[in-house]
């Protein structure tokens, strides 16, 4: 494999600047990014009465803002909590002051997903507004933020996929084998960002899917679902998990609960017309 014609990978450095010792990484910055562009399209998204179908929007830019803080921490401590408890349980109850050293990586999307959900349940009943409703604002906006994590995976050489002869393929310095791989990173970040948020625009803006609680959450759901289990299959397994019954990952495995969250948040939806 080594000698086909490759696309070289191209040595991005993942720190994006540095003071001093403060550094700053492009992971980092695609956090950031990602929490401030769906604070300002959930806004944009309030502000359009005509998505709305007569209804009253879920938050106000006030309450927007203030939910801000409860879904940073949702993410962070969800994405962490979950690294830990689905990907390497046993190296972090051996040496349990690693699950503070965020900084070295290791966040998970179900486990920063489930931290979203909870901070949408607890503030939705601080300003009593239904879970339904504060997920749709959620999933209208988060896929541009998943869209740029893996971009910043890729920076990072991170998560490449396995070994192939396409002509696409690239060699990751981090790889041991130092063979051709899928660069499912972007792949990823075209169908889980690129595409999803295209997807869940068109429901919202074209089919008012925000007239019916449920519907904008269960299309992202069942979209990231079906996304991640594609992708998956191109994906390297996480190294020390391997696969389970031969073929599934972690990823399939995890995204199939979402798959089915998806596809009754949509049959809910038909009745639960605003």
């Amino acid at each position: 494999m080594t000698d086909l014609a490759l696309i070289a990978y191209p040595n991005i450095d993942p720190v994006a600047f540095s003071l001093g010792p403060f550094v700053v990484r492009w992971y980092a910055l695609a956090y950031i990014a990602a929490l401030l562009f769906a604070q300002w399209y959930m806004k944009r998204l309030t502000g359009n009465k005509a998505l709305w179908g007569g209804a009253k929007p879920t938050m106000t830019a006030a309450q927007i803002d203030d939910f801000f803080v409860w879904s940073l921490l949702g993410v962070v401590l969800g994405g962490r909590v979950g690294y830990v408890l689905f990907y390497n349980p046993l190296h972090y109850l051996a040496n349990p002051i690693d699950i503070l050293r965020i900084w070295d990586g290791g966040m998970s999307f179900h486990g920063g997903f489930l931290g979203v959900v909870a901070a949408c349940y607890f503030y939705g009943r601080k300003i009593g507004a239904g879970l339904d409703r504060m997920l749709d604002l959620g999933a209208a906006s988060v896929p541009v933020g998943l869209g740029l994590g893996r971009l910043a995976n890729f920076v990072n050489g991170e998560l490449y996929g396995r070994a192939t002869d396409v002509p696409w393929a690239m060699v990751f310095p981090a790889d041991p084998l130092q063979v051709p791989r899928h660069p499912s990173q972007l792949y990823e970040a075209t169908l889980e960002g690129l595409v999803l948020f295209v997807v869940v625009r068109i429901a919202t803006h074209r089919f008012q899917a925000l007239k019916h609680p449920g519907r904008a959450s269960g299309i992202f759901a069942l979209g990231y679902g079906l996304s991640r289990i594609l992708v998956e299959t191109a994906r390297e397994p996480d190294a020390q998990l391997g696969y389970f019954a031969g073929f599934l990952t972690m990823g399939m495995i995890l995204s199939l609960p979402l798959c089915v969250i998806g596809i009754w948040l949509l049959v809910r939806s038909r009745r639960a017309a605003a």
